[in-house]
């Protein structure tokens, strides 16, 4: 038995609930992992009141990292005793330990703990995925603008980082001076304080008129409409979340007079859809991370029995940079 973090309806935070399941053995293509963290996503809240809908009742969370305890048939990149960490497609993390697929858990580079662990993997590879991966049409080029919503948030502040690693020029938005300020010492080029300034006349401004080349918008409905505004023309607007709510829908034949725009809604279950897929990726952002060119930071930590109270302070906004929840 191990005990979970469960959902038996959808609603706010007030439904996750503590309970005690069986663990099991894994079978062929599964592991089972024994977590000493696992990472609070903003996916977990878009399940948790069903937007994102699941089968109930759902043990939550997207990301750990812990210890291999054992390793179902056909399983060779991982062995008992392995230190390992993932981003998965099936929640389960919410948990002391769980069986699981094993194609998306890769082994954890000693020199990284297992908070930073639990902390860097799906929001890793995310600003991974998005940077390296989903580009406009005319490509990125050091010194290129782009815009980055949420920039101080787990997967902004990694993208600054990366961004800057990169040669990109990243304008980042966020609620406050204190969340800019921390933006701006991970990289950012410039920063937008939404709550005071209009983030397209800033852009426009910070760009000399022209736009960015790409837009990486995870907050969606209310600033999908200002994205598309702020991009030049044949700029690409990279959907990655809905934290506002669910982009609505709008006429495609308005991107043309606005520039030939290209819209896209990505998610990282495309990118590490096969173990070669997501081993290629997370040896990239274990590189980086080793390098020290992108460094995590932990904004917050939390007992796994109190995750409401950390669903309830995502949600206000109140956190920055990735926090984890420790069984």
């Amino acid at each position: 038995m191990a005990r979970a973090i469960q959902i038996s309806a959808f609603g706010g935070p007030e439904v996750l609930q503590g309970v005690d399941l069986p663990v099991g053995e894994p079978g062929p293509g599964q592991v089972r992992i024994r977590h000493h963290a696992c990472g609070l996503n903003y996916i977990d809240v878009y399940q948790r009141t069903g937007l994102y809908q699941n089968p109930l009742p759902l043990v939550l969370g997207m990301e750990g990292a812990g210890i291999v305890e054992a390793v179902g048939e056909g399983v060779a990149h991982l062995q008992p005793g392995d230190r390992a960490a993932y981003a998965a497609a099936t929640p389960g993390a919410y948990s002391e330990a769980r069986v699981m697929p094993a194609a998306q858990v890769v082994q954890l580079p000693d020199g990284i703990d297992f908070e930073t662990g639990a902390a860097m993997m799906l929001k890793g590879l995310t600003a991974q995925y998005l940077l390296k991966r989903t580009l406009p049409v005319e490509g990125l080029q050091p010194g290129d603008w782009v815009l980055w919503h949420a920039a101080a948030g787990g997967v902004g502040l990694i993208a600054c980082q990366w961004a800057r690693a990169l040669g990109l020029r990243l304008i980042g938005t966020a609620g406050g001076e204190a969340k800019c300020r921390l933006a701006l010492e991970h990289g950012a080029a410039a920063m937008i304080d939404y709550t005071r300034e209009d983030f397209v006349a800033r852009v426009r401004d910070i760009t000399g008129g022209r736009g960015v080349k790409v837009v990486y918008d995870s907050v969606g409905r209310d600033t999908f409409e200002g994205s598309l505004a702020c991009l030049r023309p044949f700029g690409l607007l990279a959907s990655f979340g809905n934290s506002s709510g669910p982009v609505p829908p709008f006429a495609i034949g308005s991107l043309g007079p606005k520039g030939s725009l290209y819209v896209t809604r990505a998610t990282l279950f495309t990118h590490i859809a096969t173990r070669e897929r997501t081993q290629e990726m997370a040896d990239e952002l274990f590189d980086v991370v080793a390098s020290g060119e992108v460094k995590i930071f932990i904004g917050q930590h939390w007992p796994l029995q109190d995750v409401a109270q950390a669903h309830r302070a995502l949600e206000a906004r109140r956190t920055t940079g990735s926090t984890v929840l420790l069984p």
